[in-house]
């Protein structure tokens, strides 16, 4: 499978472009120079040689991972997971213990992003989740904190916190079995088996389901909002949760809000959430947030002054992702446009205008909105400006259209043409279709919620 995927990467590539995904410019500078250097056990490792691209993974693992499966499993049928990895790695490590299996990674691909308590930067917003994650991955035997349940809003280490408590127990308790999912992907795996089960008569596929998440010593599901609601996932977490609970298994769970908060949630299982302990992580103050660029710094070859970290500290409040993000948009910037000069404050302004303005109220157009909202859903921009009708990207366009209508004062017409529709009837579609699936779509209320925040609008 390996050879095919690479015999057949360049009909891959032309696929994102055909179907409106990337442009042709993205996929020169994000997508051809990328290598793929293994595939083993459905896992394809890709390589970056970080002095040609720079310091890119984070950019590309967001923007194309997800359009890149799509579009393999489009072309060679085959289901794939991925891991981005720098050239200069396997010239540390040595290409033989790669091969010969010996990184977690291959086994467990969520660890690849490198999350663990040693590079968790603590402080005074988020010491007693650290605190509670630490004894629960210590002690792994659901005795301590059962379930922990860490709740924030976007961006504010919760996913590093849930990463960091499996790789500890997985590097030192190597007769615990642990399964870290996302809803997302946990809802995936239901639909898949209820589809498996009805199409090829498959009756051992929701069999299967449950195996692999119930026959686990430890069991950590992120963003749990997003299930509940929907009634097949909800009941079939909600069952694996009993199950493993009575078993005396540990839970680890994440949200963005408390249970006491979820209306939507059996007032049987809010019980059940804050029977352990439910922990939330607030927003990082201005020393934190300095902490935390300079923990970044380290693990970067190129170096930002203090001057620079200290505006980007003071002036991106939000959230540890949009402090990295930033970051690495300065370092992005300044490779692209001014190669081979230092990286001045007057450049990391420029990099960083889009999102800061310190003296001046920001401005919400149309065009920033779209940006936004494709970043927001890892689309490119011209995906959602294109024809294409299929539902991951009709949704993001009529959230567009939405907030267009809600944040600038543009009329429909010229949003319309702003998105490139063909007349505002589309538009008023789209709005009213945001409008009525709002109040009882709980993921589009939080991916709106997020949007705004990125966009200052809150």
């Amino acid at each position: 499978m390996e050879n095919e995927i690479k015999d057949k990467w360049s009909e891959i590539t032309t696929y994102l472009v055909n179907e409106g995904i990337i442009t042709q410019p993205v996929r020169r500078v994000w997508i051809d120079p990328l290598e793929i250097y293994s595939y083993e056990n459905h896992t394809l490792v890709i390589v970056v040689d970080e002095e040609i691209s720079g310091d890119i993974i984070n950019v590309i693992e967001k923007k194309y991972k997800s359009a890149l499966q799509l579009a393999i499993e489009e072309v060679t049928g085959e289901q794939v997971n991925i891991v981005f990895k720098y050239k200069k790695e396997f010239a540390s490590q040595g290409v033989s213990s790669y091969i010969n299996g010996n990184h977690l990674e291959e086994k467990y691909p969520f660890l690849s992003n490198g999350h663990s308590f040693d590079n968790f930067v603590v402080s005074g917003s988020n010491n007693i989740a650290y605190a509670a994650s630490i004894a629960v991955a210590e002690n792994p035997d659901g005795q301590i904190y059962n379930p922990l349940f860490i709740y924030s809003g976007p961006g504010l280490g919760k996913t590093h916190l849930m990463h960091s408590i499996a790789r500890y127990i997985i590097e030192n308790r190597p007769d615990y079995t642990v399964t870290y999912t996302t809803s997302e992907d946990f809802m995936n795996s239901v639909v898949e088996a209820i589809r498996t089960n009805k199409e090829k008569g498959d009756a051992n596929a929701t069999a299967r389901l449950r195996k692999k998440y119930r026959n686990v010593d430890v069991l950590l599901i992120d963003d749990i909002q997003f299930i509940i609601g929907k009634d097949s996932t909800q009941v079939e977490f909600f069952n694996t949760f009993e199950s493993l609970y009575q078993s005396g298994k540990q839970l680890v769970i994440s949200s963005d809000r408390p249970p006491s908060q979820m209306e939507q949630l059996d007032m049987r299982y809010r019980s059940r959430f804050n029977a352990g302990m439910t922990i939330d992580i607030q927003p990082p103050d201005f020393e934190t947030s300095m902490a935390i660029l300079r923990n970044k710094q380290e693990q970067s070859d190129i170096k930002l002054s203090e001057e620079i970290l200290d505006y980007i500290a003071s002036n991106i409040k939000s959230n540890i992702r949009d402090l990295e993000g930033a970051y690495n948009k300065v370092l992005l910037y300044s490779r692209f446009t001014k190669p081979n000069e230092e990286i001045t404050l007057s450049i990391a302004e420029n990099a960083l205008k889009d999102f800061i303005s310190p003296d001046e109220e920001m401005i919400i157009t149309a065009d920033y909105i779209i940006e936004v909202v494709a970043d927001h859903y890892s689309l490119d921009k011209e995906a959602i400006l294109s024809t294409k009708k299929t539902k991951d990207i009709v949704v993001p366009r009529q959230v567009c259209m939405y907030l267009c209508n809600e944040l600038t004062n543009l009329t429909q017409s010229e949003i319309a043409a702003k998105l490139k529709r063909t007349n505002h009837t589309t538009v008023i579609h789209g709005v009213n279709k945001i409008k009525k699936d709002l109040p009882v779509d709980n993921e589009l209320q939080s991916s709106i919620q997020i949007i705004k925040q990125k966009l200052n609008a809150n």
